[in-house]
């Protein structure tokens, strides 16, 4: 399981939060923009108002100094002017030193961009210089304006310290909706996720426990769906573990009857050996049905303990040249070597592909000695034939083998590839096609079975990607 700091629930925690913050983030910026444009709105008014003060005085020039200094105090200024109908009237205070650097604000600018800007200069840069605020007064000369220059410095310290009470704000909201969102999400999310976790961790590890199958909770939601469906798959597993150990235990006694069979079998072989010598007429005629009798019991019994014996081993892919390996097969198969059937390759010479030489190649035996017993017992005129051939498909490409035997009983088609029920010959165990179809589909292949009239094929479909060339 994850550790305290690596789980879910701590990933889930910090997502909220960090969220939260940069929502904050966002919001913050605007409200900075609009906090700097009130606070010089303020100093602004103040400002026109002054200005309307000194448009009431005949002789600006001759104010006492300290009416003057009051009014730039009151509006925090160091100096106003005033400008209307081409001329200009100026205060100031008196014996100021002007900081080196000024910068120019324009009130009538209202948009979100230039007051964000605005406010992320004032942070940046300080509050070592001189701001000159324009603006307009409410009044009928429309050339009229208003010059406010002031220290930057209130205006920075007022902005920080609005600043932190947001971030303290922000912070506060964060943690406490992430933590209110993960106590919900806790008892709604993490906690069922994480007993599916653990379950499935108990049940990996100890499969044939039936007390560890999850209860579902009856849930509605993609959860509960997850619940239901792993509780199903978790009672199938156990139920094929079972099965299959009891079957593991079956095949294990068979293959000790198997055993202890053939070797009755063959001594029982070998006595009927000698008594095929005798002389005797009716010994004579009855021996061949006791000897074919015990040569189809050794084969089911040798066949039975091949099939058990059938490893798991994943193919080996190596290039391959098709039509040797067809005539290799063809020779053990016994096909080659019979001379009331024909053999026909029309695969080309130039066909190498990538496949388990030794695993192909049971499989065309198979095929190719079923062909052969078919046709050994087909009581049919004209010339009996096995044919390979080779084509292309969409798919990839097709390796047939036909015959023109009597083709397959309706009772072998149904149950073809099924162990020990799809034999097309009486006392057939049916595991020749079973085993070559589990070969076919590890290379990525499948086997099928096409009727001919007459006669019967089987079509392996590869995938193109194991042609070489």
């Amino acid at each position: 399981m994850p550790g305290p700091l690596s789980g879910l629930s701590v990933k889930l925690i910090a997502t909220i939060t960090l969220v939260i913050l940069a929502v904050e983030v966002a919001i913050y910026l605007p409200s900075a923009g609009n906090y700097r444009q009130s606070w010089l709105n303020d100093r602004l008014r103040i400002g026109i108002v002054a200005a309307r003060v000194l448009d009431t005085v005949p002789d600006v020039m001759n104010l006492p100094a300290m009416l003057t200094d009051n009014l730039l105090n009151s509006a925090g200024a160091i100096a106003i002017v005033y400008r209307r109908s081409g001329q200009s009237q100026l205060i100031e205070l008196n014996d100021i030193t002007m900081p080196r650097e000024a910068v120019t604000i324009d009130m009538r600018q209202t948009d979100y961009a230039t007051l964000i800007m605005g406010a992320l200069d004032t942070l940046t840069h300080g509050g070592d210089r001189t701001l000159r605020i324009l603006g307009v007064p409410d009044s009928d000369d429309e050339d009229a304006q208003v010059e406010v220059l002031m220290d930057e410095r209130p205006l920075h310290d007022d902005l920080v310290a609005y600043s932190w009470n947001i971030v303290l704000v922000s912070l506060l909201v964060a943690t406490l909706t992430a933590i209110v969102l993960y106590l919900l999400v806790s008892q709604l999310l993490i906690a069922p996720i994480r007993r599916l976790t653990e379950n499935l961790v108990a049940y990996r590890i100890n499969p044939e426990n039936a007390t560890l199958i999850i209860s579902p909770t009856g849930r509605r939601d993609e959860i509960g769906i997850v619940e239901n469906e792993l509780a199903a798959m978790e009672t199938d597993i156990f139920s094929m573990l079972r099965q299959r150990r009891h079957l593991a235990d079956l095949g294990l006694a068979v293959a000790k009857i198997n055993h202890d069979l053939r070797n009755t079998l063959t001594s029982a072989q070998m006595l009927s050996d000698q008594v095929v010598a005798l002389d005797d007429p009716k010994i004579q005629r009855l021996a061949p049905r006791l000897l074919h009798s015990i040569d189809k019991a050794v084969a089911f019994a040798q066949s039975v303990l091949d099939y058990g014996r059938q490893s798991g081993t994943p193919p080996k892919p190596v290039p391959v040249d098709l039509r040797v390996l067809i005539d290799e097969s063809a020779i053990d198969a016994g096909l080659r070597s019979n001379p009331d059937i024909g053999y026909l390759n029309e695969v080309p010479d130039d066909i190498a592909i990538r496949v388990d030489p030794e695993q192909m190649a049971r499989v065309l035996v198979n095929l190719m000695k079923n062909a052969r017993e078919a046709l050994e017992t087909a009581d049919q005129p004209g010339e009996l034939r096995v044919t390979a051939s080779f084509t292309d498909s969409p798919d990839g490409y097709i390796i047939s083998i036909a015959d023109n035997g009597p083709g397959l009983p309706p009772r072998a088609r149904e149950n073809l590839f099924v162990a020990f029920e799809g034999s097309a010959k009486a006392g057939g165990t049916g595991l020749g096609l079973a085993i070559a179809r589990e070969l076919v589909a590890a290379h990525g292949g499948t086997l099928s079975y096409i009727p001919l009239e007459p006669g019967a094929r089987f079509d392996i479909l590869m995938p193109a990607a194991s042609r070489v060339g």
